[in-house]
């Protein structure tokens, strides 16, 4: 962990180099993700069976090996504790409700010239989830991915996950039956995204594939986008807290700890105008971290990636925030509003002392897929959108060509495409 000041001599160069640092896959694993793609394409099933028994020690023979049953899923979903079945269920129902809202609508109109123009809206035919199986088994995940895909009216909803040995994660399986999967492949890593984009002799292709994964998962993303639509290239997690004086720094520790527990690469950052908050909040992730069970995981993200920066003033922070584009931002701060209404980039953004980014990762409702890695720069979260398409449509009348096509017929000549100009002038005549 390291500290900044933003009136000390050298900061600009000091913040240049974290917003420049790519804390993502190296040259290694692209090269390895790209020879298994082309293993799963060539060689299909086949392959598939060498990287489970090799990554996951576990045999796909029969097709009880390849494939969980519906039926397993609803007995799992019946098996659970009633509070944790109603947690989910709560957290589906409001996932699903602020989802139903991103629904674009048709456009359909006829403009001054007569012409009819417009756009209709479809989802894709397939959509592929990765759900991992080791280090990230939640099931919030995959609620937050599955019910974006069935909102916007996908039929054919396909998951892929890892089941170490065999085994298989039952959360994850209780959420598939809440959220209405059809197909549940027990293949993982970036051998299950390959199967997803090409297909295999088992396993039918998709249109789009999303869903979180570690490094390899990742980088099979972004090589096999184009084949497939993805919805987004994700790194490690990001959170940055914008905080006042006036905060319960345990609070603060814990927020900083619910991203850096993800992953030793996660990245945990403070903005504060309290140097005393700082040092409380430092010393309470001290306290904190003897209690976690991820406290491994989390103290390395903290003492690798973390950093607090002080400032003279919160009105310096929404421009640093803009430049860190984190996934997260917190505004633990009196106004939040005031801020909120300063900021372009982020992931998402937190308002108040009583909205922990915590909250927005199972519950609140909005997606907690988001863009890592400074993306929020240009990419949003996961939404219905992700899974859908559109196609624009034109319906000219005579009169309405008549109005406008010699000016096309203009633009096509200079253009030095005479067929495109011909096309037009035809039917003018």
């Amino acid at each position: 962990m390291r500290w900044l000041r933003t009136s000390a001599e050298g900061f600009e160069n000091a913040f240049a180099r974290i917003v420049r640092n790519r804390r993502e896959s190296d040259t290694q694993v692209g090269r390895d993700v790209a020879n298994m793609i082309n293993e799963v394409r060539e060689r299909g099933d086949d392959a598939l069976v060498d990287y489970t028994a090799r990554f996951d020690h576990h045999r796909l023979s029969e097709d009880t090996d390849w494939r969980i049953d519906a039926a397993d899923c609803h007995a799992a979903y019946d098996a659970l504790d009633p509070e944790l079945r109603d947690a989910l269920e709560l957290a589906a129902s409001r996932i699903r409700a602020y989802h139903e809202g991103q629904l674009p609508e048709d456009r359909d109109y006829t403009d001054d010239i007569g012409m009819r123009l417009g756009a209709r809206w479809n989802a894709v035919d397939a959509a592929g989830l990765y759900v991992p199986g080791g280090r990230a088994a939640y099931p919030s995940s995959l609620l937050m991915n599955a019910i974006p895909a069935k909102v916007a009216g996908v039929e054919r909803l396909v998951v892929t996950t890892p089941t170490p040995k065999g085994e298989v994660n039952q959360l994850v399986l209780a959420a598939a039956h809440i959220a209405g999967v059809d197909e549940i492949w027990r293949v993982g890593g970036a051998q299950a995204v390959a199967a997803l984009a090409y297909g295999t002799e088992r396993i039918g292709k998709v249109d789009v594939i999303a869903g979180p994964g570690n490094a390899w998962v990742a980088e099979a993303k972004r090589q096999l986008y184009g084949v497939v639509g993805i919805d987004m290239v994700a790194g490690p997690s990001e959170i940055l807290v914008i905080a006042d004086g006036n905060n319960n720094p345990d609070w603060i520790a814990a927020d900083l700890l619910s991203q850096a527990e993800h992953d030793p690469t996660s990245q945990s950052i403070l903005i504060t105008d309290s140097e005393p908050l700082a040092r409380q909040v430092e010393d309470a992730i001290d306290v904190a971290l003897m209690r976690l069970s991820t406290a491994k995981t989390a103290k390395t993200s903290w003492d690798g990636h973390g950093l607090i920066m002080i400032v003279d003033s919160l009105d310096e922070a929404p421009a640093l925030s803009d430049r860190l584009a984190a996934e997260h931002v917190e505004l633990m701060v009196d106004e939040p509003q005031a801020l909120f209404d300063r900021l372009r980039h982020a992931g998402s953004v937190f308002l108040g002392r009583h909205t922990p980014e915590a909250v927005g990762d199972y519950i609140a409702g909005p997606n907690h897929v988001l863009p890592t890695g400074r993306r929020a720069r240009f990419a949003s979260g996961l939404s219905v959108l992700d899974f859908m398409k559109r196609t624009s449509f034109i319906d000219a009348s005579h009169a309405a060509l008549a109005a406008i096509g010699p000016a096309a017929v203009k633009l096509a000549e200079a253009e030095g495409l005479p067929a495109h100009a011909l096309s037009i002038s035809t039917r003018l005549k």
